[in-house]
C-alpha cells in the first residue's frame, strides 16, 4: 500500500534516521530527512510529504512547535516520536494535532505499521463513498446516516461534523479544528457550539452521553470517533 508515498523523517539522531530511511525504503516508501526543527519546517513546505515522522526533542524548534506551525496551514498526517513516556507529552501532542504517538525505543516494524495505519485512515474519501463501521454507516454522497439500520436525523452541520470525525477514526480533533473544518474560517462564535452539536449527534445516534461508544470526549482537548472499520 506504500505506493511510493513520501515520508519526512525529522529526528536529530543520525543513526535513527539512517535506519528508518533503509527500512521504509524496503517497505516501498520514499523518504526525506531533517535533523532539526527548522529543517523539518523547510522540508515539510518544499517536499509536501504524505506523512511526517516528527521527534519531540529536536534542537532549535522542538517538535511540538513544529507541529503547531505545520497545523496552521496543513492537515498532513503526523506521527510524533519521543524518548519520554509521560502522559502529558502524549496529551500535548494530540492537542496540537498529532495523528499518532510512538515512544522510543521502538522497532522500525512497529513504526512502519503505524505509518500504514495512519495513511489508511487519513485518506480523503470520495464524495460518493460510504463509511461503514459496526452499527453505523455514513453515506457521504446521499448525506444519510444509518444507525443499527435506522435513519438518524441530523442537521447539515451535524452531518458534516460527524463525517469529519468518521473520516479520521481515533484521531483527536480540537474544537478549533472542528470549527475550521465544519463552520469555516470566517466563524467568530464560541467554540462551545461544537459541544452542543456533538450532544445532538449523540442523541440522534441513541448514544448514552455518560458512556458514548461512537464519539468520545478527550477532556480539555476535543473529540474523536471511537469506532474502527470492520
Amino acid at each position: 500500500m506504500a505506493g511510493g508515498r513520501l515520508i519526512l523523517i525529522a529526528d536529530d539522531e543520525p543513526d535513527l534516521r539512517k535506519m528508518l530511511v533503509a527500512y521504509l525504503a524496503a517497505e516501498g516508501f520514499e523518504t526525506s530527512v531533517a535533523a532539526d526543527g527548522k529543517q523539518a519546517l523547510e522540508r515539510a513546505r518544499a517536499d509536501r510529504p504524505d506523512l511526517i515522522v516528527l521527534d519531540v526533542g529536536m534542537p532549535g524548534i522542538d517538535g511540538f512547535e513544529v507541529l503547531r506551525r505545520i497545523r496552521a496551514d496543513s492537515d498532513v498526517p503526523v506521527i510524533m516520536l519521543t524518548a519520554r513516556s509521560e502522559e502529558v507529552d502524549r496529551v500535548v501532542g494530540l492537542t496540537v494535532g498529532a495523528d499518532d504517538y510512538v515512544t522510543k525505543p521502538f522497532s522500525p516494524r512497529e513504526l512502519a505499521a503505524r505509518i500504514k495505519a495512519v495513511l489508511r485512515r487519513g485518506r480523503r474519501p470520495s464524495d460518493d463513498e460510504v463509511l461503514r463501521y459496526p452499527g453505523i454507516s455514513i453515506d457521504l454522497g446521499r448525506r444519510e446516516v444509518l444507525c443499527d439500520g435506522q435513519p438518524a436525523s441530523l442537521s447539515t452541520l451535524e452531518f458534516d461534523l460527524l463525517a469529519t470525525l468518521a473520516t479520521a477514526p481515533r484521531r483527536v480533533f480540537t474544537r478549533d479544528q472542528l470549527l475550521q473544518r465544519v463552520w469555516g474560517s470566517d466563524y467568530f462564535g464560541v467554540d462551545r457550539v461544537v459541544d452542543v452539536h456533538i450532544a445532538n449527534i449523540r442523541k440522534a445516534l441513541g448514544e448514552d452521553a455518560a458512556d458514548p461508544a461512537i464519539i468520545g470526549t478527550v477532556r480539555g482537548v476535543g473529540y474523536r470517533f471511537l469506532l474502527s472499520s470492520s
